[in-house]
């Protein structure tokens, strides 16, 4: 995986710099959507098949998705955002259901994950067999999950019927970002941007995005970032019992 990071940092770097080799290269813009276009929904899960990072709004800030599972659109996600492949990133679901099969969250009752999801949280959880692309989080044996309150992402997902890879739509080490304007550089890297206008308000203290919360070790919680309803999400888990790490 070390070689993989270099291999990526480079890459990084050039599609930061627009020094790009052909290959690497993408000819045109991406095509801007309007999310609350009636095919928008079937054109983005059309995209994520085909292996493009694509940018989505969420309930929180704007993200770019692609197909969790794919090697080949994890490594482009990765370079786009210029991340290290070391910083992991989290996949977005539809149902309590999905959160099971590729999270272990055997220990946790469907009343408390019905309470927190959907909504702006990340759920951390130990990954199961079923989540098994080696350049997804290639450091560490856990996984972020996610389930917005965001009508056009839970249809995303649901018509693409597997977990997508979710990350900020932005350069690593960048604010992130509440309308597509702010992320314009990045258009020529992405197979399409789905514009839901204006997010969170448009308040900078939502820029921090979801509450990030490791609940993988039973009985315990480590909250990994404070994000956006940090106080709802500790109660709603020291209600269940569950301890600060």
């Amino acid at each position: 995986m070390r070689i993989f990071q270099k291999l990526n940092l480079i890459y990084s770097f050039l599609v930061r710099h627009k020094g790009a080799t052909p290959k690497m290269k993408i000819e045109k813009m991406a095509p801007v959507i309007q999310s609350s276009e009636e095919s928008a929904c079937s054109k983005a899960a059309d995209f994520l098949s085909k292996e493009h990072v694509i940018a989505v709004p969420t309930d929180t800030i704007y993200g770019l998705a692609c197909s969790a599972n794919c090697p080949d659109a994890i490594k482009k996600l990765y370079a786009i955002k210029g991340r290290d492949s070391a910083k992991p990133v989290a996949i977005c679901v539809s149902y309590i259901s999905d959160v099971r099969k590729w999270g272990e969250a055997g220990h946790l009752p469907d009343s408390l994950l019905h309470s927190l999801l959907p909504g702006p949280v990340t759920v951390v959880l130990e990954r199961t067999k079923y989540l098994d692309n080696p350049f997804l989080n290639p450091t560490t044996t856990k996984i972020g999950i996610r389930i917005p309150n965001h009508s056009f992402v839970n249809r995303v997902t649901r018509i693409f019927d597997k977990p997508m890879a979710l990350t900020s739509a932005n350069f690593s080490n960048e604010p992130s970002t509440l309308s597509i304007k702010e992320f314009e550089h990045l258009f020529v890297h992405l197979g399409a941007v789905f514009d839901g206008g204006l997010l969170s308000q448009g308040l900078d203290q939502n820029r921090m995005g979801s509450t990030v919360i490791d609940l993988s070790q039973s009985g315990y919680y480590d909250v990994i970032r404070k994000g956006i309803s940090y106080d709802r999400v500790v109660k709603i888990v020291e209600s269940y019992g569950i301890k600060n790490v």
